[in-house]
C-alpha cells in the first residue's frame, strides 16, 4: 500500500469508482433489456477485477451470450470513458438464484425469502443477521430473526444476500 493509503480509503476508492461505472453502464445495460444488479471493483492495483451482474428484465433466463452481449457493450463504454485507473479484468455474470440484495427495491422485491445480511456496524450486539425478510419499512431493512426482529437502516447495509432454500428454487 502507497503512503497514507489505508485498507479504508482503498475501499472507498473502489467504491466510487464502481458507481461511477455504475452511472456509466446502467442506461446501456437497461437499452439491451437488462437490468443491471450490482458492480462490483476489487483487487489490489495489479489485479483489479470489475464484475458487472445483470439480469433480464423480463421473465426469461439468462444464457451465456446475454452476457457476452452485455461485456461487448459495457468493454466499448469503457474504453472510451477510462473511468478505471490501470489495468483489469471485466466479468459479466447473472445474479444467480441467492442473488445479492442491493437496491431498495430488492428489499421490496423478495419480502418473505430468507436472507443473509451484514451490517457496516455493530447493531444489537451483532453484525450478522439471517432470517425471513420482512420487508423496507421507513428506510430500515426488517427481518424476522431466530429472537424476534432485526431492523437495520439501508444505509448501514454492508452485503446482503438472499439463501438458496426450496421456496427460492419453487419462485
Amino acid at each position: 500500500m502507497g503512503a497514507g493509503r489505508t485498507k479504508e480509503s482503498i475501499a472507498l476508492s473502489e467504491k466510487w469508482i464502481a458507481e461511477q461505472v455504475e452511472r456509466l453502464v446502467e442506461p446501456a445495460i437497461g437499452a439491451m433489456g437488462y437490468e443491471l444488479v450490482r458492480v462490483h471493483l476489487t483487487g489490489g492495483r495489479n489485479k483489479r477485477v470489475l464484475q458487472i451482474m445483470a439480469e433480464p428484465d423480463k421473465a426469461k433466463i439468462m444464457t451465456v451470450d446475454d452476457c457476452a452481449d452485455i461485456s461487448r457493450v459495457v468493454s466499448a463504454l469503457l474504453d472510451v470513458e477510462d473511468p478505471i485507473p490501470g489495468e483489469y479484468t471485466l466479468e459479466v455474470s447473472s445474479p444467480g438464484v441467492d442473488r445479492p440484495l442491493v437496491k431498495r427495491k430488492d428489499f421490496e422485491r423478495y419480502v418473505g425469502y430468507e436472507i443473509k445480511l451484514e451490517a457496516s456496524c455493530i447493531i444489537d450486539g451483532r453484525r450478522r443477521f439471517r432470517g425471513r425478510l420482512k420487508g423496507l419499512i421507513d428506510d430500515r431493512v426488517c427481518i424476522e430473526v431466530a429472537n424476534g426482529e432485526a431492523e437495520i437502516a439501508f444505509a448501514d447495509v454492508a452485503k446482503a444476500k438472499l439463501v438458496l432454500t426450496d421456496d427460492l428454487l419453487t419462485r
